[in-house]
């Protein structure tokens, strides 16, 4: 899912305010399919974390719980400059990771 991660990184201070919307669909896997009633397999992000200026401030899991689309948003020390790197793994093994610089 090439894209997915859309990140906006302000700097207030000596600290960076990091937003982030991920476009994913966080299918938990108990549905069935409108049409054919067939079950939906499940498609949800279990892994992300996000490096600013190349160190971890955020890693965790993600369960079934989380609704489509995902926002996270988080402040972390940084200066003018800094990249902010968000990665995620889904079910599936699919990943993605966006950057920016904090302006």
């Amino acid at each position: 899912m090439a894209g997915s991660i859309k990140i906006r990184a302000s700097l207030a201070g000596d600290l960076a305010e990091v937003k982030c919307l991920i476009t994913h669909p966080m299918e938990p896997g108990n549905r069935k399919d409108k049409t054919t009633g067939a079950d939906i397999t499940p498609k949800f992000i279990t892994e992300i974390s996000a490096d600013v200026a190349g160190k971890t401030v955020i890693a965790g899991n993600m369960s079934a719980a989380v609704s489509k689309n995902p926002y996270l948003s988080f402040k972390a020390p940084a200066k003018a400059g800094d990249m902010v790197k968000v990665t995620w793994k889904d079910t599936t093994g699919e990943t993605d990771s966006a950057e920016v610089a904090i302006a």
